[in-house]
């Protein structure tokens, strides 16, 4: 009896280690698990509760065609979201590439700013994918934050830092990431955080609308027009015209979204094709088939040197000056 007693231990602790392999529990995604159960009397965070939209302007609103808010200044209720996730404990986290010569120019620039207005109050990841980690700064962080640097492989062109941007994120995504955060954005680094950038951004899949383009008609918008290229988007087709500076959601779209860049990016190699814009062509496309659930207006990422229109009532991050000359010498 006793034996037998073993021998059945021995096969619950042998399938508890098999599905730990396939499935890779972890304590967190237990904690998380008992947290939602354990807050189930806190009502669902409903849309209408913290989002009212309006006409921004005569070309501009804040909710596509396919009802999917587009989050500007003034259209959301802060202290709706801030106390739905009081109750929601999450981790955010947020992925910046820095190579070469961007590092020194601004990568400082970057994580200091985030360090002070992104997602104040909530716990932050931020991960730092870099080709050279003897140049990165120091750089002393608020409560809840952490930083984790990952060394990636240098390349000699900038195409191919962009292009292979969408390979390195899905990779971490699959190691690591994704058990590790709740939400994740991918940014640029020659960015820089001026306002709260806050839970307003959450999102399923989030896109972000090019402060160049937000207002201009599809057919005016620089999507891929090679029809051999797996980015191409027909003229007169298309929603909106998405900076790939800043994209994100939850780490299973965001995998989603790498995976099918990567892979449009890989196809184009194949037959000896470059995509215009290259991975942001590639994010057009998958946006132009997979809606984004959430868009950000260009207050969330906007060029200072384009003329300010009235809609643009508060600038969450804008662009950090070009260093051309010096940019391209690096590669």
């Amino acid at each position: 009896m006793r034996y037998k007693r073993k021998i059945l231990l021995l096969f619950i602790l042998l399938s508890l280690w098999a599905l730990q392999r396939e499935y890779r529990f972890s304590t967190k995604k237990l904690q998380r698990t008992y947290q939602c159960w354990s807050v189930n009397t806190q009502p669902e965070l409903n849309l209408s509760g913290w989002f009212f939209p309006r006409k921004i302007s005569t070309s501009t609103n804040a909710t596509t065609n396919w009802l999917a808010p587009v989050v500007w200044h003034g259209t959301y209720k802060e202290e709706v979201l801030e106390n739905y996730y009081a109750h929601h404990k999450i981790t955010v986290g947020l992925t910046v590439f820095a190579v070469g010569r961007y590092i020194e120019f601004y990568l400082f620039n970057f994580i200091s700013s985030a360090n002070k207005h992104f997602m104040v109050g909530q716990k932050v990841i931020i991960y730092v994918l870099t080709d050279n980690l003897s140049k990165f700064p120091w750089i002393q962080l608020s409560p809840l934050r952490t930083i984790k640097v990952f060394e990636i492989k240098r390349e000699k062109r900038w195409q191919d830092i962009s292009m292979m941007r969408m390979k390195t994120i899905s990779e971490h995504v699959v190691d690591h990431i994704q058990y590790e955060v709740d939400y994740l954005f991918c940014m640029d680094v020659d960015q820089v955080f001026m306002q709260k950038y806050g839970l307003e951004t959450l999102g399923e899949s989030v896109a972000q609308m090019h402060s160049h383009w937000y207002n201009a008609h599809p057919i005016k918008v620089p999507y891929e027009r090679n029809n051999l290229s797996e980015a191409y988007i027909p003229i007169g087709k298309g929603d909106f015209y998405y900076h790939a500076a800043v994209f994100g959601g939850t780490p299973i779209q965001v995998l989603n979204i790498a995976r099918e860049c990567f892979k449009g990016i890989m196809n184009d190699k194949k037959n000896n094709i470059e995509a215009v814009w290259h991975d942001e062509s590639h994010l057009n496309k998958y946006f132009f088939l997979h809606k984004p659930t959430k868009l950000l207006s260009p207050e969330y990422s906007w060029d200072i040197g384009k003329k300010r229109t009235g809609e643009i009532k508060a600038i969450k991050i804008r662009w950090a000056p070009k260093y051309y000359n010096i940019l391209r010498a690096t590669h």
